[in-house]
């Protein structure tokens, strides 16, 4: 199972460099304990456009990360884009390369994962790599990509529900 990082399972502090910002969304924790107890490796697949924009340094991305594992819990892998918008890298978000290279991290088939995630980059790269994605919209996810998600659940709880097979309320 992996998560979109800003939006999705923390609020968005854009290009955060400082540790003592990083407030996980509401039931974030127990939705991904939900997925650790049911013994389905986590991990996390999020772009970091401001690393290559001189705006978040490795250093502190890396500590703003570790804030995120001591309030959510360890994840099994951690895949990171920093390049930006015009890099053409294949790993951005829409493209496939988070969800190949944790999936590859983690040992299993990209076509065994599910994403979640809150805009339509996070579903597009899962539907790219072969991957299940579920979008939770936000204030921010513009309507024609909850148009185009498979799947749409209305929070973090729901679409861990969801990915698990579970009857979960699904907002359309």
């Amino acid at each position: 199972m992996l998560f979109d990082r800003d939006g999705t399972i923390i609020y968005d502090v854009p290009y955060n460099n400082r540790p003592e910002l990083v407030k996980p969304i509401s039931g974030s924790r127990s939705a991904i304990d939900r997925i650790r107890r049911a013994g389905v490796p986590v991990g996390v697949v999020t772009n970091q456009s401001g690393v290559a924009r001189g705006l978040i340094g490795a250093d502190d991305l890396e500590r703003v990360n570790a804030r995120v594992e001591e309030l959510l819990g360890p994840f099994d892998v951690w895949a990171v884009c920093p390049h930006g918008e015009a890099d053409g890298c294949a790993c951005r978000k829409p493209a496939p390369g988070l969800v190949l290279r944790a999936a590859e991290a983690l040992g299993v088939d990209p076509r065994d994962c599910v994403v979640i995630g809150d805009i339509g980059r996070d579903v597009e790269a899962a539907r790219a790599a072969g991957a299940r994605g579920i979008l939770v919209p936000t204030e921010v996810t513009l309507p024609e990509e909850v148009a185009a998600a498979e799947e749409v659940a209305p929070d973090l709880t729901a679409a861990v529900a969801l990915a698990l097979g579970e009857k979960a309320e699904v907002a359309r």
